[in-house]
């Protein structure tokens, strides 16, 4: 399952990067999109958006920041967008439904944690 990580970070105490370790434990394939280059575990932070074949959009980007990624989002047609604690964002939540995409209220870490990712 492909996760796009937007909001990475090489910081090891912001949760973003604490996702992208544990989602590789778990043998899940990371793109991670981020403000500043670095690696986290073996995953390269980019600022290059994918075109197509990711699964999870997992935001660590506050909705303030959220609305120059809507359409990026979208486009890229992922089955999720999950939105962990501080990033929840009704008028993003209504454009990805109307394009078919899930929304899920959630804590990636937990989610990984209880096997429900």
């Amino acid at each position: 399952m492909n996760t796009l990580v937007l909001g990475a970070s090489p910081d090891p105490s912001r949760y973003a990067n604490m996702a992208i370790h544990r989602l590789r434990l778990h043998n899940h394939e990371v793109i991670a999109i981020g403000a500043r280059k670095g690696t986290v575990s073996d995953v390269k932070i980019t600022d290059k958006w994918p075109e197509t074949g990711i699964d999870t959009v997992t935001m660590y980007v506050g909705p303030a920041r959220q609305p120059g990624f809507y359409q990026r989002i979208i486009d890229l047609s992922p089955r999720r967008v999950l939105f962990n604690p501080g990033t929840e964002n009704k008028e993003f939540y209504t454009l990805l439904r109307k394009a078919g995409i899930e929304v899920v209220e959630g804590c990636t870490l937990i989610m990984l944690n209880a096997r429900t990712y």
